[in-house]
């Protein structure tokens, strides 16, 4: 079971807090680094200082690390045109020695559209899956070769489809809980299927679609890889547990009913049920990121379990 760090930075977080966070996310021996792509805050929370780009901020740990996997959980499809993207991502792949993994989503926060004036359109979905075809396409066009699209709502013509990422495939996530279409594309685009803040067994019911549409396209099930996000709130005994509730401002209760939440055993145990069901990997929600000694208390009590 991978364990990774999910920061979302829209909540308030400047870029030295998230280099703070990300280095010591590689020093604890956790796998990887990972971030929302938000431009507005949610909740009773300022955002203070304000939001930070995901793909920058990637960019600069890109240069600041060395061995953990960096990437989006997700990046929204209406913020950046697919071939615009496709060069982004390929150059902090190659600025990281081949350490990027994309999320890609198609982006559902409308505030935030209106607030930095972002188009909202109605078809995301449909849209969605032509920026996935355009870069994935982009990247897998060899040298030397030109690349085509003519879509609904995207059209690209003799692309020379540069840059190349340094690795040969850049893992790209899918995820969410939609019955029918994103296990399709889930089947037909993606490395790694992602489950967000969910039970185990809707989990095991979305896993189980994914596996099926994986067959249907004529791909093994276990081609993908499998993992949730879910938040985190670790504390050596009950009083910690709660003063770390506190400080993110949420319920005990509710935290260990729909996240990680209690003493390192606690935690370990219910890992092991979303292990039991196929996951992998463990995106882990942390929300305070301040609190540095949080991450060495998993890193030390509950990672160390799971290797």
């Amino acid at each position: 079971m991978d364990l990774r760090i999910f920061t979302e930075p829209q909540q308030g977080a400047s870029y030295d807090t998230l280099l703070t966070v990300a280095k010591a996310t590689e020093d604890l021996g956790f796998d990887a680094f990972f971030r929302s792509d938000h431009y507005l805050s949610m909740g009773d929370v300022d955002g203070l200082p304000g939001p930070t780009d995901a793909w920058i901020t990637l960019a600069g740990l890109a240069r600041e690390t060395k061995r953990i996997r960096l990437g989006t959980l997700m990046t929204a499809g209406t913020f950046r045109l697919p071939g615009v993207l496709a060069i982004q991502v390929a150059q902090v792949d190659q600025m990281s020695g081949g350490r990027v993994e994309l999320g890609l989503g198609a982006g559902w926060f409308e505030e935030e559209h209106k607030a930095y004036g972002i188009p909202f359109p109605k078809e995301k979905f449909a849209r969605l899956e032509e920026q996935l075809a355009i870069v994935t396409g982009l990247w897998q066009t060899k040298l030397g070769d030109t690349f085509d699209f003519h879509g609904t709502y995207y059209d690209l013509t003799d692309s020379p489809a540069l840059p190349k990422p340094a690795q040969q495939r850049i893992p790209v996530l899918i995820g969410g809980q939609g019955a029918t279409r994103t296990p399709r594309l889930a089947a037909q685009y993606g490395d790694e299927f992602n489950m967000p803040f969910s039970s185990v067994e809707d989990s095991e019911r979305q896993f189980g679609r994914v596996r099926a549409a994986a067959e249907a396209a004529g791909r093994g099930p276990d081609e993908l890889t499998y993992s949730n996000a879910l938040v985190v709130c670790v504390g050596k005994d009950d009083q910690e547990v709660a003063r770390r509730a506190a400080a993110i401002g949420r319920e005990v209760d509710e935290l260990k009913a729909n996240g990680l939440a209690g003493t390192p055993a606690e935690v370990v145990d219910k890992i092991g049920r979303y292990a039991a069901i196929g996951s992998r990997r463990i995106y882990l929600q942390i929300l305070d990121l301040t609190d540095l000694d949080h991450l060495e208390l998993i890193a030390g009590q509950v990672q160390s379990q799971l290797s």
